[in-house]
C-alpha cells in the first residue's frame, strides 16, 4: 500500500484499531517523544496523528493500512 502525507491510515493497538492521519515519512534514524526509531529506505516509519486523541506516534509503514 502506498501511503502519502495526509492519508487516513489505521493501525492496531491493545484497545483495537485506531484511525489517524499520516503526517511525515521517516527513512533515517529519529527520536519521537524520547523513543528512538531505526527507520530506513527499506523499512520506513510514518509519524501518525490519532484522530481520537491528537497524539503523535511512529509506526512501521508495513503496520499501517
Amino acid at each position: 500500500m502506498a501511503i502519502s502525507k495526509g492519508d487516513t491510515v489505521h493501525w492496531n493497538t491493545p484497545q483495537g484499531t485506531t484511525e489517524g492521519k499520516a503526517v511525515e515519512k521517516k527513512t533515517k534514524e529519529f527520536t519521537l517523544d524520547g523513543q528512538h526509531f531505526n527507520a530506513s529506505d527499506d523499512e520506513p516509519f510514518w509519524v501518525v496523528e490519532s484522530s481520537k486523541s491528537g497524539k503523535r506516534a511512529a509506526h512501521k509503514e508495513s503496520s499501517l493500512s
